[in-house]
């Protein structure tokens, strides 16, 4: 396959950023377009385009990601949490992507061929792996991001290849640490949420509480449980509902609130929802990532229901940790949970404040700066260190405290101190064989020589140089320099 290459951009050119996403739910394209948003700071940024890879797929394999995820969510939730489950051990998937993905990837790797990208940004984990392939084989040269949109870090989003990852907390890059991935390829940034400008005043004291009750991507019975429900709560307040693009729930939500006159305002699909999540005191609806983090940074605390099993789940985990959020488990319940908030003093002012605290909004420009600004070179984690630290995970072993011929090395640019590959103390052998200096170090260089390269070895080697030919790289154990560094 032809090499696609944007390193003949000249820096007075600017970058060219290509941001993927994949439209299962709202969450992946609204984080895309807020990294989209935040690209107007940058002066040194002269184009930027958003391609949904789905859109550049086939039907088929369109409907079977987007709407059969939402139908086994509706029907088969258990399914849905066994997925997630399986899927969560880091580096479950390794290898090549599996020949019907790649079928559909053709047309989208056509894109990037005409748009030419100097950097990449991957707001969902497809995108992500295909992204690390065309790195390794040498397709590509372009800077790449992966940015997780939930809470919890799922082990799926994990590529062999990237130039940096971009984590919702704290915790999760504390986690990829102990795992061995390098500090400097890893932070805590928050989810990309849209800066909104001249959004209405923040919340009236002197005023009832609103309620902001969301239907979710689904809406259906469950929301009508919700509003039903609310109906017998004792305490004052407004409510505003939104039902989205679906018109039948909003009509019959509007026939279950019509004898409570004013007090309820329903609406379809809205513009007005910055606007809202600022006059809103509490918000009811689900967990989603992308909903808790525009949440969290209007300082709005949530009551969850309904969570999505895996993501949800563990996005309100934290939600409720920091204090910002509690969970009805059932619907039955949720009028008389809403009334304990309001009920209590001070409570619903603490939860605001920890929403706040919360809050990010200023990820969508940290991500931007953070690739940008950021290492030239990718990360490569080999395969061999992959298994390594997916079979420590696997005995609750922190890959980093292995010691012997498994465990974990670095190469680090000696020019500008960035980690540039993950081996396997192992597989050091062949590449001291050639390159090794009487300091210790490395020199990595693009060259002839009589010993043989296995192919792992020579993947690495090409993607590790990325077109130069000399790298003088130094080696570090992890066991004795691991430090969790501030984010």
């Amino acid at each position: 396959m032809r090499r696609m290459s944007a390193r003949g951009l000249t820096t007075a050119e600017g970058e060219r950023l290509l941001i993927l996403s994949a439209g299962v739910g709202s969450g992946h394209n609204s984080a895309a377009a807020a990294v989209q948003q935040a690209c107007a700071t940058r002066a040194d940024v002269a184009e930027v385009q958003v391609l949904d890879v789905l859109e550049k797929s086939s039907v088929l394999y369109r409907d079977m990601l987007g709407k059969g995820y939402f139908a086994l969510v509706k029907d088969l939730p258990w399914l849905v949490e066994w997925g997630y489950d399986i899927s969560d051990p880091p580096f479950r998937r390794r290898g090549p992507i599996d020949p019907w993905t790649r079928a559909n990837a053709l047309p989208v790797i056509g894109a990037i061929k005409r748009f030419r990208p100097t950097a990449i940004v991957c707001t969902h984990f497809l995108p992500a792996q295909l992204m690390a392939s065309l790195l390794l084989r040498g397709v590509i040269d372009a800077r790449t991001a992966v940015v997780t949109t939930d809470y919890d870090f799922q082990g799926l989003w994990l590529t062999g290849v990237f130039h940096a990852l971009f984590v919702a907390r704290e915790e999760a890059r504390v986690e990829l640490t102990a795992l061995g991935l390098p500090p400097d390829r890893v932070a805590a940034t928050g989810i990309p949420i849209a800066t909104q400008l001249n959004v209405a005043p923040a919340r009236d004291a002197n005023e009832p509480p609103m309620l902001l009750i969301s239907a979710g991507a689904s809406g259906g019975d469950y929301a009508v449980a919700v509003v039903r429900q609310t109906l017998h709560m004792r305490s004052p307040f407004t409510a505003t509902v939104v039902c989205g693009r679906n018109d039948a729930l909003r009509q019959r939500i509007e026939q279950l609130v019509a004898p409570a006159g004013n007090r309820y305002r329903v609406l379809g699909f809205t513009a007005e929802m910055p606007q809202l999540l600022r006059r809103a005191d509490l918000f009811v609806g689900k967990p989603g990532g992308l909903s808790a983090s525009e949440c969290m940074a209007a300082g709005l605390p949530m009551v969850l229901v309904n969570p999505i099993p895996g993501q949800e789940v563990r996005n309100g985990d934290y939600l409720m940790e920091q204090g910002a959020a509690v969970r009805c488990n059932t619907a039955a319940t949720i009028g008389w949970k809403i009334d304990e908030v309001l009920r209590e003093p001070g409570l619903l002012q603490r939860m605001q404040a920890a929403a706040l605290r919360t809050g990010r909004p200023d990820a969508a420009a940290d991500v931007l700066s953070g690739l940008l600004d950021g290492p030239s070179r990718p990360l490569v984690v080999s395969r061999a260190a992959q298994k390594t630290i997916l079979a420590a995970s696997e005995r609750r072993v922190v890959a980093t405290d292995l010691t012997g011929p498994s465990s974990l090395v670095r190469l680090i640019d000696t020019a500008v101190g960035s980690t540039v590959a993950l081996l396997q103390a192992e597989e050091l052998g062949d590449l001291q064989k050639r390159y090794a200096t009487p300091d210790g170090g490395l020199v990595l260089r693009r060259d002839q020589t009589p010993v043989s390269f296995r192919w792992e070895a020579r993947r690495l080697l090409r993607a590790m140089l990325r077109g130069d030919d000399v790298l003088p790289v130094r080696v570090e154990g992890l066991s004795a320099s691991l430090r969790i560094l501030p984010g």
